[in-house]
C-alpha cells in the first residue's frame, strides 16, 4: 500500500508529466487546495502559474463565462482557494504557516491579500494527515496556525475519541457531520489597517446617503444598513445579485469606503479606485438588518464580487465585533446581545445568514471608552475530499525546469 504522507510531501514524474501532490479539502463552507509550499518554485510568477494550472482559470487575461473544466475550482470565489502551508518549529511546539491565494473563475488576477476563516479550518487536518503535525491518539489537541497574509495567529481545537476518531460537528451550509474544527483569533484588531475603526469613525454615511462603518477585525470590512438600500438583509442572495440597482450602489459603496479606509495592496502601496474595482477580497462586504429567527442579527454577505451562500467566519467575527461596539450600524440593529462590560468576558453572538445561523465568541471589554478585542472563535467543520497527485499538462517549460530541480 502506498505510503499517502509521503505522496503529500514529493512531486513526481509519469510518463513525462511533473505531476505535484495535493490535497483537495473543504473547510466549513469554502472548497480549494492545500500544498506542502516546500514543492513550489521560489518565483512568484512560477507559483502564480502553477496555480491557475490546478484550479482552471485563464492563464492570462479575462476569459468571461470561463467553467474551470480544466482544473479544480467551482465557480465562486469560496470554491477558488488555494493555501500554501508549510510547518516550523517555535519555542512551543511546531505551527502551520499558511498562506492564501485567491483566484477567480474568469480572469488570471490572483489576490493574496486576505485570509479566509472558513478554509482555514481544513490547515489543522492537513497537518495531520501529512504527518507533518502529530498529535495525541485521542484527547484534545491544539495547533497554532500563523497566516501571513494578515499576521493573524489562530488556535485551531480538535477532540479524538478513546478509537482515535476526530469528533464531528454540523455547522450550516453543509450537509452532515464532520470533523470539528474549533478556531480561536489572538489579538484579530487592525492586521490590515492598523485600527479597530480605520476611518475614524463607528459610523459614516457614503456613496449618496449610505450609513456605514468601516471595521477591521479579522478582515476590514464595510458594514452597511440593510434598510439604507431599501432591503432587510433576509432577501435570497440570488435575488440581491439580481437586482442591477442594489449591485451598483453596494459597489460604489464598497469602493469609497475602501479608499476611506487606506487599504493597501501586497506590496505596501495604498490601493487605488482601479485595484478595489477588481478586488476578490477586500474590502468585505455586508447590509445587515434586524433578527427574525432566534439570532442577534441578520446578514448578507458579499466577497465583494460575489455574493455568500452563508457567511463568512472571518467577516462573521468581524460583524460580531461590530456588534458590541455602540454606534456601528451592526450595534444599531442587533438585538439580545450581552454587553462588554470592564473586565475580559466571551460574549456571544449569533448571526442569521442564508445557510442558517453562524454562531461566534467575541473576548472583550471596555477599557475607558474603547472597546479592546482579546480573541474571537467561531466552530468549523472540514474534510478531505481527496488527495493525490495533479498532472500539469501545460505548465510552461520554465515552470516545468524549476520542478524537476526538486525530482
Amino acid at each position: 500500500m502506498p505510503d499517502t504522507k509521503q505522496n503529500a510531501l514529493s512531486l513526481r514524474l509519469n510518463a513525462g508529466i511533473v505531476e505535484i501532490p495535493l490535497h483537495y479539502m473543504r473547510g466549513g463552507t469554502s472548497t480549494g487546495v492545500v500544498i506542502w509550499q516546500a514543492l513550489l518554485p521560489h518565483a512568484e510568477h512560477l507559483r502564480a502559474e502553477l496555480l491557475r494550472h490546478l484550479m482552471g482559470v485563464p492563464l492570462s487575461g479575462h476569459q468571461p463565462g470561463n467553467r474551470q473544466i480544466s482544473g479544480l475550482g467551482r465557480g465562486p470565489a469560496t470554491s477558488n482557494k488555494v493555501f500554501l502551508a508549510h510547518v516550523e518549529e517555535t519555542p512551543t511546539g511546531r505551527q502551520i504557516v499558511s498562506t492564501l491565494a485567491q483566484l477567480a473563475s474568469d480572469h488570471s488576477d490572483i489576490d493574496w491579500s486576505v485570509n479566509c476563516g472558513n478554509m482555514s479550518s481544513a490547515l489543522p487536518l492537513w497537518g495531520i494527515d501529512t504527518g507533518l503535525i502529530e498529535t495525541p491518539a485521542s484527547g484534545t489537541c491544539e495547533i497554532k496556525i500563523k497566516n501571513t497574509n494578515t499576521g493573524v495567529v489562530t488556535i485551531a481545537r480538535m477532540l479524538r475519541d478513546e478509537r482515535g476518531r476526530f469528533v464531528d460537528a454540523e455547522i450550516p451550509g453543509v450537509n452532515g457531520a464532520f470533523p470539528r474544527v474549533d478556531l480561536f483569533l489572538q489579538s484579530p484588531v487592525g492586521n490590515k489597517t492598523g485600527a479597530l475603526l480605520p476611518t475614524g469613525l463607528a459610523l459614516e454615511s457614503i456613496a449618496a446617503g449610505h450609513d456605514v462603518s468601516c471595521i477591521d477585525v479579522a478582515v476590514p470590512m464595510v458594514i452597511a444598513d440593510a434598510a439604507s438600500f431599501g432591503k432587510t438583509a433576509h432577501e435570497p442572495i440570488a435575488e440581491l445579485e439580481a437586482d442591477p440597482i442594489f449591485m451598483a450602489q453596494l459597489r460604489h459603496v464598497w469602493i469609497e469606503a475602501g479608499l476611506k479606509m487606506r487599504l493597501r495592496r501586497r506590496d505596501g502601496e495604498l490601493m487605488t479606485r482601479a485595484d478595489l474595482e477588481r478586488s476578490e477580497t477586500m474590502p468585505k462586504v455586508c447590509i445587515v438588518g434586524t433578527p427574525r429567527h432566534g439570532g442577534n442579527i441578520a446578514v448578507r454577505y458579499f466577497t465583494p464580487q460575489t455574493g455568500h451562500a452563508s457567511m463568512a467566519v472571518s467577516g462573521g467575527c468581524c460583524l460580531a465585533a461590530a456588534c458590541l461596539l455602540p454606534g456601528t450600524t451592526a450595534h444599531n440593529v442587533a438585538r439580545g446581545i450581552a454587553k462588554p462590560t470592564s473586565v475580559f468576558a466571551d460574549i456571544e453572538v449569533s448571526i442569521e445568514n442564508p445557510a442558517g445561523k453562524l454562531d461566534t465568541t467575541i473576548s472583550a471589554k471596555f477599557g475607558g471608552s474603547e472597546l479592546e478585542i482579546q480573541a474571537a472563535a467561531y466552530r468549523r467543520s472540514a474534510q478531505i475530499l481527496m488527495r493525490g497527485y495533479v498532472p500539469l499538462y501545460r505548465a510552461s517549460n520554465e515552470l516545468v525546469d524549476a520542478l524537476c530541480q526538486q525530482l
